[in-house]
């Protein structure tokens, strides 16, 4: 079976519903399928578990992204972020949907429990971004407030900087593609998290419509060595840090609940 093929079988399995689990493990989110989509061979973006403020301004915070891990601890944020427990607490609440698209042109608004049951499941690999709706950065804080107290941001900020959180749930497969803003953190509740990252003077090679998984399958397998962005897969509870005016495009290999704290 030729890749591409193979590719999109693989992904009409992981289509199929599966049963929410109660494990702590998960959340109960359901998991993204038969390994539809693999962690990248070898992660280029450094970890780093012993980070003081000073290395991090003086190493990383204008100059390359950093995994960061121990700096806060959200374990009771990752409690309250479980299926049952945000369905029982933000179930009727309406929220606003965009297109993964570079752009994200289309907005949609409907109560978070139809997103969770009807519209979080795998990215089907023939969609275009337009025509897939994704829940992240448009979150009425005043309704979302009792859960993001709880939440504890990386401690490390920017000189002329303030925090504004972006909280997101989304489906194995799913993803932005490649798009920059300024500098910010992207923390990892459940699920994977694989990040593509270029220096802002190197823009990728991209379609604005077309979704990561696409730009993975298509465009990925022919880059030279040279041409490869900076990648690797966040885990729950590692906080990405992205420089300002970074390209980045992200894909999440299983359902994934996650938020950022950007710094404008």
């Amino acid at each position: 079976m030729a890749p591409a093929s193979r590719l999109l079988a693989l992904w009409a399995l992981a289509a199929v519903a599966l049963p929410g689990s109660g494990e702590e493990g998960d959340g109960g989110w359901r998991p993204g399928g038969p390994g539809a989509v693999a962690e990248e061979e070898r992660c280029t973006v450094e970890r780093r578990a012993d980070l003081t403020y000073a290395e991090f301004v003086q190493q990383y915070a204008f100059v390359r992204p950093v995994i960061l891990q121990g700096l806060t601890d959200n374990s009771r944020f990752r409690a309250l972020c479980s299926r049952e427990r945000l369905l029982a607490s933000f179930g009727d609440r309406v929220v606003r949907l965009s297109t993964a698209n570079t752009y994200s042109y289309q907005k949609v608004d409907l109560p978070f429990q139809e997103y969770v049951e009807q519209l979080l499941h795998p990215q089907d690999p023939t969609s275009l971004g337009n025509d897939t709706l994704y829940f992240f950065g448009d979150n009425n804080f005043t309704e979302w407030a009792s859960l993001f107290r709880h939440y504890s941001p990386p401690p490390f900020g920017l000189l002329g900087t303030a925090p504004a959180y972006s909280f997101g749930i989304a489906g194995a497969g799913s993803g932005v593609p490649f798009h920059w803003h300024g500098p910010g953190y992207s923390e990892v509740i459940y699920g994977r998290k694989r990040w593509f990252l270029y220096p802002p003077e190197k823009t990728p090679e991209f379609h604005p419509n077309k979704t990561t998984l696409a730009w993975l399958r298509d465009t990925y397998p022919a880059l030279p060595p040279s041409a490869r962005p900076l990648e690797c897969t966040i885990r729950a509870g590692e906080v990405l840090y992205f420089p300002d005016r970074w390209w980045h495009a992200t894909l999440n290999l299983d359902t994934s609940v996650f938020i950022s704290t950007f710094l404008g």
